[in-house]
């Protein structure tokens, strides 16, 4: 694997956890009943700017199912 290879991946690996990490916040504050907090917005606006991201990787196969 090349040097540039390896560094794609290191960052998808990043990407993926981070997004995990935002769900798995959102999630805690949905269950505390606090979707309208300004912490639940921005957790969203995150998740969306990842999923793009993430959506980009797909749609040019660089991302496993």
């Amino acid at each position: 694997m090349s040097e540039r290879e390896e560094k794609f991946e290191k960052m998808l690996k990043a990407i993926l956890d981070q997004y995990d990490d935002v769900v798995s916040k959102m999630e805690k504050l949905k269950a505390e009943d606090k979707t309208k907090t300004v912490t639940y917005k921005q957790l969203m606006t995150t998740k969306l700017s990842l999923g793009n991201m993430l959506a980009m990787y797909k749609l040019y196969g660089l991302l496993e199912e």
